[in-house]
Order: C-alpha cells, then structure tokens, then sequence
C-alpha cells in the first residue's frame, strides 16, 4: 500500500501519480487528491491501481449523483462538476490534436443535458440480477437505474424481472416518442405479457434475433427527418445532441450534389445533408442499417440514393469518383490504411469527419493534412460523465 498525491489526469480521466518512479493510473481521482492506493497492475512503463482510502481530496470533488458510482464504471467522471468534465474534453481534444496532428486550436465544446439522455442501454442480467460489467471482467454490478438513460428506459428497469430471464443480455432502446424496443439474448424461456402489462409503448421485443412480438424497428425522429432503426443497427445515443451536431454541419457545409457516406448507418448524416444533391452513396457493414437506410431515403424523399452493405476497405476500388463531400464516420480505431490512401488519392473537395476517439482523429488529420486544411472542428458532448467526446471536423482540398 502506497500513499500518493494525484498530478494530473490522463485522457481516459483516470488520475495520474509516481510509484518508484513510474507512472500509475488511478480511477476516480483528481489532481490533489491524496490517496492511499494497491497497485493491480504492473507492466514495464506503467502501474494501475485502485484506491483504498482517500486521506485528502481535491476541493474540485464532488459527491456523485449516482449511488453506483464507486462500483459501476460507466460514468467514469461523476465525482467531477459537469463544467470541470467539459473542460476535461476541452483540454483532452486540444492536447491530443496537438501532440499527434501538431494542430494548435482552441476546441469549443458543445452540450446538451447531462443526465438521462441515452437512448440505449445494454443490461447483463446474472441469476436474475440485472446491471452492467465492470470494465474488463464479468464481474455485476447491480443496479436498479442508471441516471444517464432516459426515464422511459428506467421504467423498464423497474419491471425487467416480468421477462423471466435468469441469466442473458438485454437492450432496451427508446425513440424521441418514448417507444420501447427490446432485444433479448438468453437461453430462457422469455414472457411477453407480463411486461407490456406494465410499459405500454413497446412496440417490439426480438428473442435471440428473432422478433416474438411487434417489430424489431422503430422509427426515431430528429429534427424534420424520420429515421427506421432496426433493433442493432447503430443509431446515436443522444437525441439532443446530434440534433446540435446536424444543425452545426448543415450551417458549416457548403452546398455540395455528390456525397459519399463510408460507415453510414442508418444513413442519418448523409440523408440530414442531402435536401438538394444530385447522387447520394453509402456504405455500411451492418445489413439491417443498410436495410433501414434504403428506406430512410424514401422516408425523407431524398433521391438518387444508392446504399451497399460492406466492409468500406472491401469495396474502395467500387465507390464512385466524382465525388464532391466524403462523410467519414468510423469506428473508434479510426480509418484503415486503404481507406486514408484512397481519400489521398482522390479529388474529392470536402471531407466531413466525424469522430468518437479524438485520439485516432488527431492521427488520421496528421495524414490526410498532406492534401487538406482543416476548415473547421468542434467537440460535443455525446456521453456526458464519461471519457468519451465526438468531434466534427471539415476539411478541403488544398
């Protein structure tokens, strides 16, 4: 057991002290929090370690609202102020776009509410316990709310036992009308009746992808656009928020006929900006976001549409060329080498980026730098209480 002062935070928010010399990440502290800690790692550049007694804290600690706070680590960053976890994103962004893309920008970050905006969840359920992993175990942590999801989610909290599952997994996603949509791994014999006895807006529950009830969609609106999302397609958390984020990129954007959407979805950025285009395309690995972005385009009029499902680095040498905006929405590794080397080699004039992992975005802008200025970035919120931030970036071709 080590006794230990807090420097600073690392990027995932974690505190950051010296143990014989070498740095050592500590969950949930804060730069001057002094702490007892027991080391859980140990690798030959870094310790990890948990506290076991907090002997001073920081003044800019508070007392987090959720009650599962010191177990469950969704929230990683509730025992700070919401304006001192902006501020954290604020810093992260501007730092991690300097050391890596040698960027020197004052990043703005934009937010919505700080609590009960998810509108998806992911519950394990464990001997008829129901809550969340902790991170990198199957260790539960049981919970009976999570205060980052929408209301209507929690109400399906209160009677998630009516399912009748013993041990499983189930997400429970809301739309902007409060619809509910369930999808159910387990190996249980799952009930239907009993629960929408008690929550009347389900209008769906898939069973091992398998829909026993309904339908395994709903449609979600946002802004003046309506959206079918299918029960796993990917579709973003936060109402509020993207609703800033599309109002920003249609402000930002220039009027542009031909758009390449790589990892769309459900299609929702391609489809907000494409009012007055002449060719939309999209591509995305997920066959039922394909399925939903096809409709989509029908469900918003918009024309000239052509959607495949695939790997983006699959089907490159496929895409059009005369292309005038390349939406870029990848995953939180960022883009592959083909994918970067085929945006180089195009002449494509405007490259939206969109980005949850600022980290691999400063990467990714270092290379495609070479052939684009960087018009525009801003920050937004997407997880409040969490690490995580989304970025939006414009560039153009030099």
């Amino acid at each position: 057991m080590k006794k230990v002062v807090i420097t600073k935070l690392d990027n995932k928010g974690r505190g950051i002290c010296f143990v014989n010399n070498k740095i050592t990440f500590v969950p949930k502290t804060l730069p001057f929090d002094e702490v007892e800690i027991v080391l859980t790692k140990e690798n030959k550049k870094y310790n990890e370690a948990v506290v076991t007694k907090f002997v001073s804290v920081s003044d800019k600690r508070i007392t987090p609202l959720c009650p599962y706070f010191n177990e469950c680590e969704s929230c990683n960053l509730m025992h700070m102020s919401y304006d001192d976890t902006l501020k954290f994103k604020k810093e992260k962004v501007e730092n991690l776009l300097y050391k890596y893309a040698h960027m020197d920008k004052k990043i703005e970050v934009v937010s919505g509410s700080s609590h009960g905006y998810r509108n998806k969840i992911t519950l394990k359920v464990v001997n008829r316990k129901v809550g969340y992993f902790k991170n990198k175990s199957h260790e539960l942590v049981e919970i009976k709310k999570c205060f980052l999801a929408k209301d209507s989610i929690n109400k399906v909290m209160e009677v998630i036992n009516l399912l009748n599952i013993c041990n499983g997994e189930v997400v429970i996603r809301s739309n902007s009308n409060n619809d509910i949509l369930l999808s159910i791994q387990t190996k249980d014999n799952v009930l239907v009746e009993p629960i929408l006895k008690k929550i009347e807006k389900v209008v769906g529950i898939v069973v091992n992808n398998k829909t026993i009830y309904g339908n395994n969609f709903f449609v979600d609106s946002i802004n003046d656009l309506k959206f079918k999302v299918s029960y796993n397609s990917f579709f973003q958390v936060n109402e509020e928020v993207i609703k800033l984020i599309i109002d920003y990129i249609r402000k930002i954007l220039p009027p542009v006929k031909r758009v390449l959407d790589l990892y769309c979805g459900v299609g929702t950025i391609g489809i907000a900006l494409a009012s007055d285009i002449k060719g939309l395309y999209g591509v995305e690995i997920i066959e039922n976001a394909i399925s939903n972005a096809i409709e989509n385009a029908k469900l918003n009029k918009v024309l000239n549409t052509k959607y495949n499902c695939s790997k983006v680095e699959n089907i490159l040498k496929d895409l059009p060329k005369n292309i005038d905006l390349i939406i870029l929405d990848p995953p939180r590794s960022g883009l592959d080498n083909a994918t970067l080397e085929f945006v180089l080699n195009s002449s494509i004039k405007y490259i939206l980026y969109i980005s949850c992992e600022p980290l691999t975005l400063a990467r990714d802008l270092k290379i495609l730098s070479s052939n684009y200025n960087v018009e525009s970035i801003k920050a937004f919120d997407m997880f409040p209480y969490t690490e995580h931030v989304e970025c939006v970036c414009v560039l153009c071709l030099r």
